[in-house]
């Protein structure tokens, strides 16, 4: 993919990127960094440095919370799946009279 020079403005500062992301999304993402600056940063007060630093520890402390999120839904989900299916199988093997199950006869 094509890399190529980006003019971003995140937190007041401008920053010359070169990078292959589309520019779109590099916008977007400065305006997400942006805006966790913002958040940070009482109002009224000129950004320093240090506010970049405190934005990504801020936007890796959300991912991780998400990822973590993500990870506990799959496991829910996976043991709901499994529970339903046990359940599946249990309603379509027949038992019999004795608690045995049926052989069942496919002519």
């Amino acid at each position: 993919m094509e890399r190529r020079t980006v003019d971003l403005r995140v937190g007041g500062q401008n920053y010359r990127v070169v990078s292959s992301a589309p520019e779109d999304e590099l916008q977007r993402l400065a305006a997400v960094v942006t805006t966790k600056i913002a958040e940070l940063t009482p109002r009224g007060r000129p950004i320093q440095a240090q506010a970049l630093l405190l934005a990504a520890i801020a936007l890796a402390h959300d991912v991780e919370t998400e990822r973590e999120r993500r990870e506990a839904l799959e496991r829910r989900t996976r043991d709901l799946l499994r529970r339903a299916l046990v359940r599946v199988d249990a309603a379509l093997e027949p038992l019999e009279d004795d608690g045995s199950p049926a052989e069942q006869s496919f002519t």
